[in-house]
């Protein structure tokens, strides 16, 4: 049975669920592998997904869809069976990363913009007979002095609208990503002033391009302090004020909000989830769409020693469930500690 792009949504945020976001570039997973000193080969990098996509029990109960690579979604485990097979076996829909990466935006020093929309209805039509459900588009927005201009946000949001027009006439879900980073020393309300004037240009342009929301999923940042901040605010405040923003510009037609962790410690992504569900009921399914967030201690548990395979499935999952429970308001710090 085909699913309508409206069902592919809110399946990916399905009650409980996440999105693992397992679609690092061969150049940011080299930094990942650099970590635990393995060696960056398109086999480590099979065997390593490979180990994340088997890890059943928490693919079945807490994703509910995996981001892929370009290579990835082309691989094959070691017994042959094609990744993205092992991903749908599970439940789990399997997605894509279709941008281009981010370039210097002309005339705006210090500022990006993404690329990737030249011939991308032609990709997204491959990807479809691939076995992709959804894809996902990355807009960076950096805090600094005298930025973000308005150039910046504006380019950002209309490349993001024309990408997700452009999937779903094709057939995949769009996730929406405007990532406000938290680099640099800005304070948490310099963040949601930020945050709320990239998620009003982004809700304009995706109108102005006539995409259709319910066939949508946003992946935002949290309002947070950035790193270098004087005064790191706490998890309630984080919570609070990333929903005041959302209230403020995410319509209720948008049928999930997946968050991005942005470099936030494992637990702290996972507690702000928590505690922003907690907070109930809101317009819109609050979910998470994690990196780093939910492979860190598995990478380092795996080490890229077979011998250890067993042990990184077991850092997944733990890191898994625990976001799977606070997509549902029910993580606590004793649970975290029970299982740990």
């Amino acid at each position: 049975m085909t699913m309508t792009l409206e069902q592919v949504a809110e399946a990916m945020v399905a009650p409980g669920k996440g999105i693992l976001a397992a679609d690092e570039s061969s150049g940011t997973i080299k930094r990942r592998f650099d970590s635990i000193k393995v060696e960056n080969t398109e086999e480590n990098r099979r065997d390593y997904r490979e180990m994340l996509f088997r890890s059943t029990d928490a693919m079945k109960t807490a994703i509910s869809g995996v981001i892929l690579y370009d290579e990835t979604i082309r691989q094959k485990a070691k017994d042959g069976t094609p990744l993205a097979k092992i991903i749908a076996d599970t439940g789990a829909l399997p997605g894509i990363k279709v941008d281009g990466g981010t370039k210097p935006l002309q005339f705006c020093k210090g500022e990006v913009v993404t690329e990737g929309l030249d011939g991308l209805p032609g990709r997204v039509k491959e990807y479809v007979g691939l076995g992709a459900k959804f894809a996902k588009w990355r807009a960076v927005i950096d805090i600094g002095q005298g930025i973000p201009s308005y150039t910046c946000i504006k380019a950002n949001a209309h490349a993001l609208a024309r990408y997700a027009a452009i999937c779903i006439e094709g057939g995949l879900v769009p996730i929406v990503e405007p990532e406000v980073l938290m680099d640099g020393a800005h304070d948490i309300d310099r963040c949601a002033e930020v945050t709320e004037w990239v998620l009003k240009e982004v809700y304009q342009e995706l109108y102005y391009n006539r995409v259709v929301l319910e066939q949508t999923i946003l992946k935002p940042n949290m309002v947070i302090a950035g790193k270098q901040s004087a005064r790191q605010a706490s998890r309630a405040e984080v919570a609070e004020k990333t929903v005041k923003v959302l209230k403020r510009c995410v319509p209720a037609a948008v049928p999930g909000i997946a968050f991005l962790s942005g470099g936030q410690s494992d637990e702290d992504a996972t507690a702000h989830l928590h505690l922003m569900n907690a907070m109930g009921p809101l317009p819109w399914k609050l979910s998470f769409s994690y990196g780093r967030a939910l492979q860190a201690a598995a990478l380092k548990a795996w080490s890229g020693k077979a011998e250890n395979f067993a042990a990184g499935q077991r850092a997944f999952s733990h890191r898994a469930k625990m976001n799977g429970l606070a997509a549902a308001g029910k993580w606590s710090e004793q649970k975290e500690k029970a299982v740990a």
